[in-house]
């Protein structure tokens, strides 16, 4: 019995080193499957590293397109205020009167003479047409619209695009023809009535009623009729022989005189000018050697 309990004692203390042995070979297995995984994943870090720097060295791609050089930069970022008051801009002229709304479109076509349909009238002054039927009819109808079903232009008085057709139109009305017909006519028609005055060709008289100025036709080659009444007033008329009769009949007239005879006399009496007596000018009669400066007018001197 003792034998065989002393031969037991080493058979257990061999099993214990043998248990203990083995669960240290696991743990170092794990460790060393650990440590591998960590080399991998460091490897694979390092490769990342590499391409990333390679990448950005490199610049863009050969692949993606190249941006061509007359290319619009990206448009700021509307801001949220300057947008609200731009749609507040449009909602107050869409809300607005339609004579107002009228009146934007009519500016519009005048100031650029082109057509426009309701989409490009929308674009450019705010006023949808297409969404008031109101504003859609009245520019429909209003004599300085015209409209051939799809687009608006503007339209004149008088169809007119230069110069030689304005002095064209102007010869046609030997009575006289009022400018503020021809303002619309193009562009720069006041331009040229100017220009067709100063050489010669019209004149441009105001019209003391109305206080608008009318374009005559100079030309000789107009026959103008004058009534024997006019011209009986025209020679019967006898001009004030003092200055400041002159300026009072003007002024009666709603004219104002270039001069101020009163004024001009006080200040000769105060420097100690005399004024020379004016002598009476003998009246001169038209005869054949008188020399006519308004020839282009013969009813005036037939008696």
């Amino acid at each position: 019995i003792e034998f065989l309990l002393k031969a037991q004692t080493p058979l257990r203390s061999s099993r214990t080193f043998s248990t203990a042995n083995s669960s240290s070979l696991s743990c170092l297995s794990k460790m060393a499957s650990l440590q591998e995984s960590l080399q991998r994943f460091k490897k694979q870090q390092e490769k990342c590293q590499a391409i990333s720097s390679m990448a950005a060295r490199a610049g863009p791609s050969k692949g993606a397109p190249p941006r061509p050089a007359n290319a619009k930069p990206p448009a700021p970022a509307v801001k949220f205020s300057n947008d609200m008051e731009r749609l507040q801009h449009i909602n107050s002229i869409r809300k607005g009167p339609v004579g107002a709304q009228i009146k934007r479109v009519i500016d519009l076509l005048l100031e650029t003479r082109q057509a426009f349909t309701p989409e490009q009238i929308n674009e450019a002054c705010y006023v949808d047409i297409n969404g008031n039927k109101a504003v859609f009819d009245s520019l429909r109808n209003n004599l300085k619209v015209y409209y051939d079903g799809n687009r608006f232009s503007y339209k004149s008085k008088h169809a007119l695009k230069n110069k030689e057709q304005l002095l064209i139109l102007i010869r046609k009305f030997p009575e006289g023809i009022a400018v503020i017909d021809l303002k619309d006519a193009y562009p720069t028609v006041m331009e040229d009535l100017q220009a067709l005055k100063g050489a010669g060709q019209i004149w441009l008289l105001s019209n003391f009623d109305s206080q608008e100025d009318i374009a005559f036709p100079n030309d000789p080659r107009v026959p103008i009729k004058v009534d024997d009444d006019l011209k009986q007033l025209f020679r019967g008329i006898e001009l004030p022989r003092d200055m400041l009769d002159i300026e009072r009949d003007l002024q009666k007239n709603g004219m104002k005189p270039a001069t101020n005879t009163a004024k001009r006399r006080a200040m000769a009496q105060v420097h100690g000018i005399v004024p020379k007596p004016k002598t009476k000018k003998k009246k001169h009669e038209i005869s054949k050697r008188t020399k006519l400066t308004n020839a282009h007018l013969p009813e005036l001197f037939k008696l």
